[in-house]
């Protein structure tokens, strides 16, 4: 508003009319021609460019460095994590130095993976960074001493990790551990339709369950994830729809056990995957996830068929862990090594082709030279393209901690020796020749070559022609290695597009609508959502400059408008 011309003070705005002055009348012509004046602003404090100090203790300006260790299901959490957060308005940074806060989001399988985010929160508090710690270390225990003082978000709150941020930026520690219930019935966790930054644009992973019915004893994720509970299929099917609207032309399916879902609320994985494959466009695929033997046994039939779906990848990771009965019994695994193969072999029969990932712990409590020579046999029969070798962690808090050990160094030369084995054979070779047709979906991390799958969910390197991202390309194979092919374009062939939106760019805001999406990449710093809390709605006011001189001249033109109606 423009400044009064007079040297006395003011009690009251009444007081700028005096009998002297002219009516409102007189002047009500002339006034139509002032224009006010926008007074700047004091750009000490904040640049329009570079925004509010680093260090302002208001929540949602700040950057964030967010690391997760562990499986899809942990890495589809730190997603929603991250996605959350930037449509508050906080910027999600890869670099970690120049972070305000670390989000760290644990997995606890093995000792190592707990080692590096113990060893990451003590760098982080020697660099005076907020912290906030996620995933299944501390909703497991989350009264270790080295997490005491520290905020916790837990595996079924992730909906509100802009809530402990902000809290633990004003310099408050909270612990949000609770579990998500329906009427005292445990749900799967937090809303699927949430806000995510998926790491891949083209890679939707969707966690379908939590926890497992399971109860093995070196297992230390039962402890944070708990027991099964499974999302309605409805729910799962809407997310894959989403998905695919937003440009994703794969979707993960994971979770503990993927075998078991549905039995807590009256389904089964088959019902599941035929909704699934109903909405799945051409040219993009969907992975099946973990499934341990008990569950898929009795749906093998219904497998086969779902895995031979020209929109699935044949391909199914399958845990044995040991070709010892015995073995299996100390790990309370359910099932026997007749069962695995059973599995094995019927879906090789029914499936040609098909892809058989599986796990081995070497050297778990009691296990034999002669026990561990049976797992040897097994690898060797089966030749399995894809293996997984881990040695054995005592996980405290575990059954298998109690029992009595096998000597490290005996654990560390199986681990050598089934390595051994499984680097002797060639599980490509064969395949040279072929002529394949690939989805390609991201870039190695040589940046040379661009990442494809064929239909197995083999690994095929091809050349990287930025037209080939996110589409089926047909690819002659020329090389293999141990665990890829490469493959040549076929010079005739058509670049397969699949009929799906165009995929959001690499760091944008999954769930949002288009405005929105808009907003963020323009300011990096908008309320998620119309819906958003009158604070949110502030902070965004606070963070975006265009916004707030819309405001401003706003807020003039009303009192302006106030004036006339007083005087006139």
């Amino acid at each position: 508003m423009p400044s009064a011309s007079c040297d006395t003070l003011l009690d009251d705005i009444e007081d700028i009319v005096s009998q002297e002055d002219s009516k409102p009348q007189d002047r009500h012509s002339s006034r139509r021609q002032v224009v006010p004046k926008v007074r700047r602003r004091n750009t000490q404090m904040f640049s329009e460019e570079n925004g509010p100090p680093s260090d302002s203790t208001i929540p949602g300006i700040q950057k964030i460095w967010i690391r997760t260790w562990g499986c899809s299901h942990n890495n589809s959490d730190g997603e929603y994590m991250a996605g959350q957060l930037a449509a508050y308005g906080y910027k999600i940074t890869e670099n970690a130095s120049d972070a305000d806060l670390w989000l760290l989001n644990s997995c606890t399988v093995k000792n190592p993976a707990e080692d590096h985010f113990r060893n990451s929160i003590k760098k982080a508090q020697e660099e005076n960074k907020k912290v906030v710690l996620a995933g299944c270390v501390p909703q497991a225990q989350p009264r270790q001493d080295y997490l005491k003082g520290l905020s916790i978000i837990g595996v079924q709150q992730i909906d509100r990790v802009v809530e402990v941020v902000e809290e633990t930026i004003k310099g408050h520690s909270v612990r949000l551990l609770g579990q998500k219930k329906d009427n005292g019935k445990r749900l799967g966790g937090a809303r699927l339709d949430l806000p995510k930054i998926r790491k891949n644009p083209l890679i939707e992973i969707i966690s379908i369950n939590t926890g497992c019915l399971n109860a093995c004893t070196y297992c230390k994720t039962k402890h944070a994830r708990g027991n099964l509970a499974s999302y309605p299929i409805d729910e799962l099917v809407d997310r894959a729809k989403q998905s695919f609207q937003e440009g994703v032309c794969e979707i993960w399916l994971t979770s503990e056990d993927t075998g078991a879902y549905g039995r807590d609320i009256g389904t089964d994985l088959p019902s599941l995957l035929w909704r699934l494959v109903e909405v799945i466009p051409e040219g993009a695929m969907l992975r099946l996830g973990m499934t341990n033997p008990p569950y898929i046994l009795e749906h093998l039939e219904e497998m086969a068929k779902i895995l031979n779906h020209p929109r699935v990848y044949s391909f199914l990771h399958i845990p044995v862990q040991s070709a010892s009965d015995s073995v299996l019994m100390a790990m309370k695994r359910e099932y026997c090594v007749a069962d695995f193969r059973r599995v094995v072999d019927f879906l090789k029969e029914k499936v040609p082709g098909i892809t058989i990932a599986t796990d081995i712990i070497c050297g778990f409590p009691g296990e034999t030279d002669e026990d561990f020579q049976e797992t040897v046999k097994l690898v060797e029969e089966y030749k399995f393209p894809s293996l997984f070798i881990n040695q054995f962690y005592p996980r405290p808090g575990t059954p298998a901690a109690k029992l009595e050990q096998v000597p490290a160094q005996v654990k560390k030369q199986r681990t050598k020796d089934l390595s051994r084995v499984f680097h002797s054979y060639s599980p490509y070779d064969h395949k040279i020749g072929e002529r394949q047709q690939v989805l390609v979906t991201e870039e190695s991390f040589d940046s040379k070559f661009y990442v494809a799958h064929n239909r197995f969910y083999e690994q095929v390197l091809v050349p990287k022609n930025p037209p080939f991202m996110g589409k089926m390309v047909e690819v002659d194979i020329y090389e293999s290695g141990k665990h890829f092919m490469k493959g040549q374009p076929v010079s005739d062939a058509k670049v397969f597009t699949p009929s799906i939106s165009k995929p959001l760019a690499k760091g944008e805001v999954s769930g949002l609508a288009q405005e929105f999406r808009s907003r963020l990449g323009a300011s990096s710093s908008m309320p998620p959502t119309s819906a958003a809390s009158p604070r949110a709605a502030l902070q965004g006011l606070h963070q975006d400059p265009a916004l707030r001189v819309a405001v401003g001249l706003a807020l003039l033109a009303l009192l302006l408008a106030f004036f006339v109606k007083v005087y006139t």
